[in-house]
């Protein structure tokens, strides 16, 4: 009989007792994430909650600490941004801004020490605590076998009974891997020690009621759970609900499998959630890894060999800074993997912002020469500028300016006034020798006026009664023609021929004898012959013409003109070009006349 119902009620007991999934295996197998806390909204917010953890060290949950950390390094980066734009806003640059030592870094990091010095203490002893809880379950266990022994054959008293279940229920913390053989084992032995024994039935029913009403409510609670949004919440309030269940005494065996089923189904739902919850989570953690994972693709695959100038460098850096911020707004990757690739991600950045540095130290020191290499140039030019010897200085401006542009730039605060000292010079050259052309123009515009009224006179003669006077008078004349200079090109031949038409019927009595630029223009080949002068003022219209150019070429590239100024100056060269084109005609014209 006693062996019949002790095995009748072990089955029971298990019956009641075996979990649809194990819950503590549930909780080894995934880490729930991190729970929701308060926001904070400065890093001295932070110290302060990290003190009060210190504190009292039962504060100090790993979610929390984890916020805790990731708001503070935020918080700090954004307030090194602002000191890095201050910096830049003075005149600094990104690259030579060096952060001042943080003390609240320096105490965030000590706090964050002794809290993780203070939680590896309290676990260590906490496990200790179970081990010895463990240990004194199992002598409980032994007791409650022995008591139901004893019920067996002498009966035991109750009140030992109800002792020991309260000693048990004293005893809280045991390893998790132990909790469920301890429960089971608690519960055969206290439903065989109802069942042996022979409690009065009005006694073992109000006991069995209690149990009931208690377990009842537990179900209501777990049931409760299924609407609870933070499923992660819900979860863990459920395992409070099951180590509840399991500290209440039994029901009456018609409602043993009835209540738990209940509370198992409740429990099956949320377990359900719970493992969906996480398996999305995975998968988000997955997806988080592919994206992370093409941006460091994006900046392992940067094309350094294209990165020459400070513009480049510059676009590149928002593109990198881009792909900074992209990457904070990607959640966690799995946890096997975040580590590895957030490494991965900062040796790319370090590569980028390293190389940059570099760039712009080497190029600093560039600029520095090619500063001092303008400034010769500027020396150079300003030598020149007041020589008149238009054709060979003109082509040693040219020169300068070729090797201007050949040198790299220098720095933004003397690209302006190196540049104008440059062009000054050149400029006060051009206009000087624009000068002198315009005052050549005027003087041939003079020996026009004169020659026509030379001719006026020569009209008013009588050839067919001439004087000795007369004829005097009219070689003076011509002596006075042949001695003014040079007149204006497109009128030269009319002026010519005019002289001629005029001297034919004296040419008896006179001598039209050439001389320096007269009305002819043959005869030998000097430095004052018509030929000569033509040639000279078409190599100086070329001159001019290849100036301008190497000015407005010089600009497009480095100074960066606007746009009216650049039109004037291609407006003066089509000018100097079909002036020089007739220059060429009117060698060629002379040259076949010969």
């Amino acid at each position: 009989m006693s062996e019949e119902l002790n095995t009748e009620n072990t089955l029971e007991a298990k019956a009641e007792v075996a979990p649809v999934e194990p819950i503590v295996e549930k909780e080894a197998e995934v880490e729930a994430p991190a729970e929701v806390v308060a926001p904070v909204s400065s890093r001295e917010e932070i110290i302060a909650r990290l003190q009060e953890m210190v504190s009292d060290i039962s504060l100090a949950k790993r979610p929390e600490l984890e916020s805790l950390k990731q708001s503070f390094y935020k918080l700090q980066r954004a307030a090194q941004e602002e000191q890095v734009a201050a910096f830049v806003a003075g005149g600094g640059t990104a690259e030579e801004f060096k952060p001042e030592t943080d003390p609240l870094e320096e105490q965030f990091r000590k706090l964050m020490n002794i809290i993780k010095e203070k939680k590896a203490a309290a676990q260590e002893a906490l496990e200790i605590v179970q081990k010895e809880n463990y240990k004194k379950k199992l002598e409980l266990l032994d007791q409650f076998k022995a008591l139901i022994e004893k019920a067996n054959t002498e009966g035991a008293s109750y009140n030992e009974f109800k002792a020991l279940l309260q000693e048990w229920k004293d005893i809280k913390e045991v390893p998790a891997d132990k909790a469920n053989e301890l429960w089971k084992a608690y519960q055969q032995y206290a439903e065989q020690f109802y069942d042996i024994q022979k409690l009065n039935n009005e006694f073992r029913e109000y006991d069995f009621k209690k149990n009931m009403e208690a377990k009842i409510a537990i179900c209501e609670e777990a049931e409760k759970l299924a609407d609870e949004p933070d499923i992660v919440a819900a979860f863990r309030k459920l395992q409070k609900l099951h180590q509840d269940y399991r500290e209440t005494g039994p029901v009456s065996k018609e409602s043993r499998e009835e209540i738990w089923n209940r509370f198992k189904t409740a429990s099956t739902v949320i377990n359900k959630r719970h493992q969906q919850h996480f398996e999305q989570l995975k998968e988000k953690e997955k997806e988080n890894l592919d994206q992370k994972t093409v941006i460091c693709e994006l900046l392992e695959g940067i094309e350094y060999d294209k990165l020459t100038t400070f513009q480049s460098w510059n676009d590149k850096t928002q593109e990198v800074l881009a792909l900074q911020k992209k990457w904070k707004d990607i959640g966690f990757a799995p946890a096997k993997h975040n580590q590895k690739i957030f490494e991965r991600f900062r040796a790319a950045c370090d590569d980028f912002f390293g190389r940059k540095g570099e760039f712009f130290k080497q190029a600093k020191t560039d600029m520095t020469a090619n500063l001092e290499k303008k400034t010769a140039l500027c020396e150079q030019a300003e030598a020149l500028k007041d020589s008149t010897d238009w054709k060979e200085t003109g082509d040693k401006l040219a020169e300068l300016q070729k090797q201007w542009r050949e040198i790299g730039p220098v720095q933004k605060k003397y690209t302006n006034s190196i540049w104008k000292r440059f062009i000054g010079a050149c400029d006060y050259f051009y206009e000087q020798r624009d000068k002198n052309t315009s005052s050549k123009k005027r003087e041939e515009n003079a020996n026009l006026a004169a020659k026509k009224e030379i001719l006026a006179k020569l009209q008013a003669f009588d050839a067919s009664n001439l004087s000795d006077d007369d004829a005097q008078a009219i070689q003076q004349l011509v002596d006075e023609w042949n001695g003014i200079g040079f007149v204006p090109f497109k009128v030269k031949d009319k002026i010519a021929a005019q002289f001629k038409a005029a001297m034919e019927p004296f040419a008896s009595v006179v001598s039209t004898r050439r001389g320096r630029g007269g009305a002819q223009r043959g005869g030998s080949r000097d430095a004052g012959s018509p030929l000569e002068k033509l040639q000279r003022q078409y190599e100086q219209k070329k001159s001019e013409i290849q100036t301008y150019e190497n000015n407005i070429g010089f600009m497009n590239a480095s100074s960066k003109a606007g746009n009216s100024f650049v039109d004037a100056i291609n407006s003066k060269i089509e000018t100097l070009k079909k002036e020089a084109e007739e220059l060429l005609a009117q060698i060629r014209s002379l040259q076949s006349e010969e």
